[in-house]
């Protein structure tokens, strides 16, 4: 057991801090009970932190504030699983990120390609929900951000301001790339990508 520990904790401390996994990541040392063993064993002594049943983090430490909260972004990968599925911030978290919410949402949706998965870290439910190919075409995109929190928002509720806060968001690369995924975007949406085009 030592050994397997020991493995481990050497993989887990190759990675940056924030590193978010699962015993999946490490069963090329062990099998799925010596891994499961070993990551309670290194969570139980404080080097790694449980997040959830089954799910573990490398805490980022800041100076003041201590250990800080894991990555929603890493903790949706962890639980999606191989490194081959992909992920897209939706909904209203979507819309946080490019900052036309200021409230983060209690239930944080990523689309997926893999299964759908849920789990809860104290007070925020992290979901995982499998959609469309054509709603992934975009995962990992500006755009696929941006679809999915013009999405969240509405046809109705798109204005001049919500319009001005993208644009002063957005660089020109970014809007360069909206129009290279214009052919996956809603026509409502798509209307609205050139709508962004101006300086």
């Amino acid at each position: 057991m030592q050994s397997i520990v020991t493995k481990i904790k050497k993989k887990i401390y190759s990675k940056s801090s924030g590193f978010v996994f699962t015993k999946s990541h490490f069963l090329d040392l062990g099998n799925r009970t010596a891994v499961a063993k070993a990551l309670e064993r290194l969570a139980d002594s404080g080097t790694i932190r449980r997040l959830a049943r089954g799910l573990y983090d490398y805490p980022e430490k800041h100076p003041v504030l201590g250990e800080l909260p894991a990555n929603y972004e890493r903790i949706a990968q962890a639980l999606a699983g191989r490194d081959n599925l992909k992920i897209q911030s939706s909904g209203a978290y979507a819309a946080n990120l490019l900052g036309l919410t200021e409230q983060v949402p209690a239930k944080i949706v990523f689309l997926t390609d893999g299964a759908n998965r849920t789990v809860q870290i104290n007070k925020q439910q992290i979901v995982l929900k499998r959609t469309t190919p054509k709603n992934m075409a975009t995962a990992g995109n500006i755009s696929g951000l941006v679809i999915q929190a013009l999405r969240y928002l509405g046809k109705t509720h798109i204005d001049d301001k919500v319009i001005g806060m993208l644009k002063n968001r957005l660089t020109s690369e970014d809007k360069r790339q909206l129009m290279r995924d214009f052919r996956y975007a809603p026509a409502w949406i798509g209307a609205i990508f050139k709508k962004l085009q101006g300086s």
